[in-house]
């Protein structure tokens, strides 16, 4: 009776990867990493998570365009430079579809005429694309890459969807964590901006004997008319009176 060959695309070993790449990807501590590196973790993760991967790539969507972009080797961003570039690629599908989209012969793929041949050029002839999904929203996909073709069978496949589902979650986190910094920024400038704001406004008052109102429409005069951001003219005011004062009382402490 003949030996049949081993089935090597379901050797323990890749389910030991893919545990291996679930593990840290639960440890991954986003409040620590911008979201660019929290999602480029991620992108590293699926490298080890799913078999044959030489490279892989992490896009975040803001309304169904690319808007994060991260690789984990620099050929994995050049190949996602060109198929966003020409709007048409594994990616794209993938996330349009909401599905997993793989090939195996890029350089001849039918599906994307423009981008397959270009990146065939390039040495990378296997793709398979993750859409990343929380609840109903597609909120962005993941892009393995290999230099061999049909580098990605069904149970490479199958790992990846698998790795695809906690990936996505770690992804929606660190792109919540990101927005939440950002408001809290963006807010605590304002605050600083505000306040800055009303010294200057004070000054105008005590200089000019003007009401509330009035020194803030000279604020707002003087901002349009120098074509400078109100806070700019603001702080401007502000430290000038500082200035003043100091000239005034060369020896006060500062």
């Amino acid at each position: 009776m003949a030996d049949h060959e081993p089935d090597l695309s379901q050797t323990p070993d890749d389910q030991e990867d893919l545990n291996s790449a679930l593990t840290g990807l639960s440890q991954l501590a986003t409040g620590s990493l911008s979201l660019a590196d929290a999602l480029t973790a991620v992108a590293d993760f699926a490298v080890r998570a799913i078999p044959g991967a030489d490279g892989a790539g992490v896009t975040l969507l803001h309304e169904d365009r690319p808007d994060t972009v991260v690789a984990s080797a620099s050929f994995v961003r050049e190949i996602d430079d060109i198929q966003y570039s020409i709007g048409q690629g594994p990616c794209i599908s993938a996330a349009a579809t909401a599905s997993t989209v793989r090939s195996g012969s890029l350089g001849g793929e039918a599906r994307w005429p423009a981008f397959g041949p270009r990146v065939g050029r390039l040495g990378v002839h296997s793709v398979l694309s993750l859409p990343l999904i929380t609840g109903d929203e597609v909120i962005g996909a993941m892009n393995v890459y290999a230099h061999a073709k049909d580098a990605f069978d069904e149970r490479a496949a199958e790992l990846g969807e698998l790795f695809a589902v906690p990936a996505a979650v770690s992804v929606q986190n660190a792109r919540a964590l990101a927005t939440a910094v950002l408001l809290s920024q963006r807010l605590e400038k304002a605050l600083t901006n505000r306040a800055v704001i009303d010294q200057a406004i004070g000054i105008l008052i005590s200089r000019s004997g003007y009401s509330s109102s009035q020194a803030f429409d000279a604020l707002r005069t003087i901002s349009q008319q120098e074509n400078r951001k109100l806070n700019e003219i603001a702080r401007s005011i502000v430290e000038d009176a500082g200035k003043r004062a100091r000239a005034r009382h060369p020896h006060t402490p500062q």
